[in-house]
């Protein structure tokens, strides 16, 4: 299962509480801040550890760095960043130019709970939806067998992942990278090791170790005299 994550920012204590409530039922991870300073922070040391919010539900009016201000900051970090944004205001400028900014909904204060819900649940199904979107993108189905998450250079066997060296993931990489097309051993010595002149028998000791793990179904076509090659299926 997908984990959803959603920083919510929320200057009062009470909206804060309310909000944070309804946020744990719908979503799997909830991080809270008390102003948009403090959101930032977060989200900037989140960042830094590879990690992403899927959603900022966010309060306007408040102390230290305001809400647009804090949207603002955040796009500069994470373009496609998705926000929720609640308001004891209906400021319509704010809203408008909240529609340029990923803005997913909009409710008032004091919180009608079954808008929010409402809200909140469209909101979890456009997240999800998005995940997988990406997930098909980057996972690519070499064969029956085996699948390769081209973002972060992983190799699975039917679900389990298959351990590779860092000069194997590298060589599996440029092949898939060029899959359907023949890779000369030239470009994969400069590949690896920036040196086309790199041994030929150091070249064939990171193959042949790198086919031994494809054991289940080895896709890795070796044409005579021309290089490497993975099959379109």
């Amino acid at each position: 299962m997908d984990v959803t994550r959603v920083l919510l920012v929320e200057d009062e204590v009470d909206a804060r509480e309310i909000l944070s409530f309804y946020l744990n039922t719908i979503f799997e991870d909830v991080i809270v801040a008390v102003d948009g300073q403090e959101a930032l922070e977060i989200f900037e040391s989140e960042l830094k550890n590879g990690k992403y919010f899927d959603l900022v539900l966010t309060d306007i009016k408040m102390p230290r760095l305001d809400g647009m201000e804090m949207i603002e900051k955040m796009l500069l970090l994470v373009e496609n960043q998705k926000f929720i944004i609640v308001s004891a205001y209906k400021d319509e400028d704010k809203l408008l130019k909240s529609i340029n900014f990923r803005v997913l909904g909009y409710f008032l204060k004091p919180i009608n709970v079954d808008n929010m819900m409402e809200i909140l649940k469209k909101a979890k199904v456009e997240v999800l939806k998005e995940k997988q979107e990406k997930k098909n993108q980057n996972l690519l189905k070499i064969n029956k067998n085996y699948e390769y998450a081209k973002d972060e250079k992983l190799l699975y066997c039917d679900t389990s992942l298959v351990k590779l060296s860092k000069k194997e993931t590298e060589l599996l990489d440029i092949l898939v990278k060029n899959i359907g097309k023949i890779v000369t051993i030239k470009k994969c010595k400069l590949a690896l090791w920036n040196d086309e002149n790199k041994s030929d028998t150091t070249f064939r000791t990171v193959m042949k170790r790198l086919k031994d793990k494809l054991s289940v179904d080895d896709f890795i076509l070796s044409l005579k005299g021309q290089g490497y090659t993975i099959e379109k299926k």
